[in-house]
């Protein structure tokens, strides 16, 4: 039988004692170094805070790890490639999501398995979709967002504010505000004054309202009355004879035209009176002679008329 060397004994532990420190150090990572062990990959846009050896959980339970991140070139753009040691027997669907997760306020991420529905089953080195929920601080980024553009405005008004302050207390500006102050104040006046004479005449008021409402309930009784003889004064407008008397009217018109064409051309007795002198000085002379009659005829009126109770005519003195 041949005995071992030295070298070799030393050899054998040297190896014995690199394989305990190994399955030590496996072990207090959580990793069974003798089970079946499956790597599955998922390919990131970016990570934030993801490490080697952080957990790989199912439904919050720990089913491995972290193996290994590396920078890969797909599609001409830098992705992050993360392979995931899973230790434990289960079987994961090709169509589940690895969706890096926060596990604590400080960040510590870890990937969970969201399982999907596929019959078909994931092998090792298979690719599986990938996801990532809102972080804290982009969380925190979000709802400071608003309240960032609100304190920018609120900045701004405070500006303006102290802006604002700064002109009233210019003296020529401070001026100004008592003035106005003064004018409201008699505007207020005046509307006390106008409130107490309202007062005063609310019997007034009311009487009025009275008569208004007293007048309106006989406009609606009377209405249906005014509404009805304007029907009949609507009916008789349309059933009179008014195309009749307006040819009476032109005719009338027609004949007054003519009449006033012969006056002035001469025609007749108006127009030989209108137009010829003669006519005009002898009716002159006619009338001067009839009024010289008349006064003759009051002055002695026995030249006239003779008349005499028994019958006996006066002489005549020449």
């Amino acid at each position: 039988m041949q005995i071992l060397k030295k070298e070799h004994i030393i050899a054998l532990v040297v190896i014995f004692s690199i394989a305990c420190v190994y399955w030590g150090i496996q072990f207090l990572k959580g990793v069974e170094v003798f089970s079946k062990q499956t790597v599955l990959c998922a390919v990131y846009p970016r990570l934030d805070n993801l490490l080697p050896d952080n957990p790989v959980l199912v439904n919050g339970y720990k089913i491995g790890t972290i193996n290994k991140i590396s920078l890969i070139k797909r599609h001409g753009q830098y992705q992050v490639l993360v392979k995931m040691l899973i230790t434990e027997k289960v079987e994961v669907p090709k169509n589940s999501v690895a969706r890096v997760i926060s596990t604590d306020l400080l960040g510590s991420k870890a990937v969970e398995i969201i399982y999907g529905d596929s019959p078909e089953m994931a092998t090792e080195n298979d690719t599986i979709q990938s996801d990532a929920e809102q972080g804290l601080k982009e969380a925190v980024d979000k709802r400071i967002a608003p309240l960032q553009a609100k304190i920018e405005n609120l900045i701004g008004s405070i500006d303006s504010v102290a802006t604002i302050i700064t002109y009233v207390l210019n003296k020529s500006s401070r001026q100004n505000i008592i003035v106005s102050l003064e004018n409201v104040k008699k505007a207020v006046i005046s509307l006390s004054h106008t409130a107490e004479r309202l007062e005063q005449d609310a019997d007034k008021i009311s009487v009025i309202l009275n008569n208004l409402t007293k007048i309106t309930g006989t406009l609606e009784k009377t209405l249906p009355k005014i509404t009805s003889n304007l029907s009949q004064l609507s009916d008789s407008l349309a059933n009179a004879p008014i195309k009749n008397t307006i040819k009476d009217l032109d005719k009338t018109l027609a004949e007054t035209k003519i009449m006033l064409a012969n006056i002035n051309e001469g025609k007749g007795t108006l127009g030989k009176l209108a137009k010829n002198d003669s006519v005009y000085n002898n009716l002159n002379k006619t009338l001067a002679n009839l009024e010289q009659l008349l006064g003759d005829l009051k002055a002695h009126p026995k030249r006239y008329v003779h008349f005499s109770l028994f019958g006996k005519k006066e002489k005549v003195k020449n």
